[in-house]
């Protein structure tokens, strides 16, 4: 029974003294650095969607709206890349003895948009009976990788100095980084519609994009835990 009560005691001690081993009894300091900018989109995801109608017994088919769409992006000089179909749809359309009915199809299509004015330069060359909606998809920047790191690094050394700064206050000196967490609260603009100028307005004005275009708001939080010498 001692034997089973010594070999006991024997292991809480080694319990005790490895899980004093393992607590960490460096002095820290935790804080928080912040680095923020405004940039504005110069990509921008729009959607057309054309829409076959009926004038009469005449019908306009979405072949004839596509082929114009095709001409006045190619001419636009908006890579092939950047211009995709995104969805294709069609509806019942009765006419008026209910007889026959037709079916009418309207087609959506994506493009990029690197220079906004070519928005309107487009929507201008179309069939303004054929155009059914265009909105905002998305917003987008093209060196958006590069300055994210850029400002993570900015929000990194934010903190470093806030550190050194609170810790020389103490007379300490700041050593390495025990902890460094990283929080991306960016925004970007929401989605909307976007409305463009007749074929008649075009003809008297020099073709400008209206698209009110919104900055996009990088922001990161850095939160760091340093250790005080």
């Amino acid at each position: 029974m001692k034997k089973l009560i010594l070999t006991a005691l024997i292991a809480v001690s080694a319990f005790t003294a490895s899980q004093a081993q393992s607590v960490d009894l460096r002095r820290k300091i935790e804080v928080t650095g912040v680095a923020e900018q405004e940039v504005t989109p110069d990509i921008i995801n729009v959607t057309i969607t054309l829409k076959e109608y009926l004038d009469g017994k005449k019908k306009t088919t979405i072949t004839d709206l596509e082929k114009q769409l095709e001409k006045a992006v190619a001419e636009a000089g908006i890579a092939k890349e950047d211009f995709t179909v995104n969805g294709l749809s069609s509806w019942n359309y009765a006419t008026e003895k209910k007889k026959n009915p037709d079916f009418l199809a309207s087609k959506s299509y994506g493009i990029k948009f690197r220079d906004l004015n070519k928005f309107n330069q487009i929507i201008s060359k179309l069939d303004a009976k054929g155009i059914q909606a265009t909105n905002i998809d998305s917003y987008d920047y093209s060196k958006l990788n590069s300055l994210k790191n850029d400002l993570k690094l900015k929000a990194l050394l934010a903190a470093r100095d806030k550190a050194a700064f609170l810790v020389a206050g103490l007379g300490d000196k700041l050593g390495s980084a025990i902890n460094i967490v990283e929080n991306d609260n960016s925004s970007f603009p929401s989605p909307r519609n976007v409305m463009y100028m007749s074929k008649a307005a075009m003809a008297d004005v020099a073709p400008e994009s209206d698209i009110d275009v919104r900055k996009i708001k990088l922001s990161f939080t850095i939160n760091a835990v340093f250790e005080i010498k």
